[in-house]
């Protein structure tokens, strides 16, 4: 068995334990909204205080809005591989997520990025690099995993966050956009991101728990994705899609909140094409 002590990840990092404790959890249920057994596995698999998980102030509806974001960025991968069957997925801040498996189409290349500490436990848990699935430790701000992927560069690209940006300032969320903007025109980018509300309702919590010391604050949120477009010319919104849009009867009761004006904007998906200058003027 394999061991995570809480002096091995902290931070952001840790927080990946949350999501993989979740998923496992979720999968178990008799109506389960994903299947994850690599994530049961890894539960069983790891010796480490999952009780530091269940300490974190999280209501019923934030567990199941984290469970369809999973659902959901998977369902966003498949559409974009159903019509570029050929492409390069860069999965940012992977943690212990097992995508690749879920959506392989057998073509696609693809790229787990996390930060170091991540990916070589990743390496010892899940496994290493195959023919067309590969890892890259090191944080997404450090361009030097560009090189890692440019031999690809003339096939499709997406990239997926999820769960990243509300951990980097303002400032790191432009410079990463804008970064893919300039080295992948033509790339379609997929994060999710609270409101600011949010970002700032999550830290009190975190700090009434006394869990500070344990989990990073949030730093970033976003209104609306006019703000992103705003960034540069060419990045373009294709869609988004928010936790009160969808059906699933274990929100039904939450529902009530998207006639308040805001809530519906406390936690959505974006979904953007990056393209050059003169693409977007086409």
């Amino acid at each position: 068995m394999s061991e995570i002590k809480s002096q091995t990840l902290g931070g952001v990092a840790e927080t990946m334990l949350i999501t993989l404790y979740l998923r496992a959890m979720e999968s178990l249920r008799p109506d389960a909204l994903i299947k994850d057994e690599k994530a049961v596995a890894l539960v069983k698999q790891i010796s480490y205080d999952f009780a530091r998980v269940r300490q974190v102030p999280m209501s019923e509806v934030n567990k199941v809005t984290i469970i369809l974001r999973n659902r959901e960025f998977d369902r966003y991968t498949r559409d974009f591989l159903s019509q570029h069957p050929e492409a390069v997925v860069v999965h940012i801040g992977c943690g212990f997520v097992s995508r690749f498996e879920r959506v392989d189409n057998g073509l696609v290349e693809w790229y787990d990025l996390d930060l170091p500490e991540v990916i070589e436990l990743r390496r010892e848990l899940i496994g290493g690099e195959e023919e067309r699935y590969h890892l890259l430790g090191c944080s997404v701000l450090d361009n030097a995993w560009i090189d890692k992927v440019n031999p690809h560069c003339q096939l499709p690209f997406l990239f997926l966050a999820e769960g990243v940006s509300m951990y980097f300032e303002e400032a790191q969320v432009k410079s990463l956009v804008l970064m893919l903007h300039d080295h992948f025109p033509g790339a379609e980018l997929i994060f999710d991101a609270f409101s600011p509300f949010h970002v700032w309702r999550s830290n009190l919590q975190i700090s009434i728990a006394r869990l500070s010391d344990r989990f990073p604050r949030l730093y970033w949120g976003l209104w609306r994705a006019q703000e992103v477009e705003d960034w540069g010319e060419g990045i373009h919104l294709l869609d988004d899609w928010g936790y009160l849009a969808s059906p699933e009867p274990r929100l039904s009761y939450y529902r009530w909140a998207r006639h308040i004006s805001l809530a519906p904007r406390a936690g959505r998906i974006y979904h953007f094409r990056l393209s050059n200058l003169a693409e977007g003027n086409e």
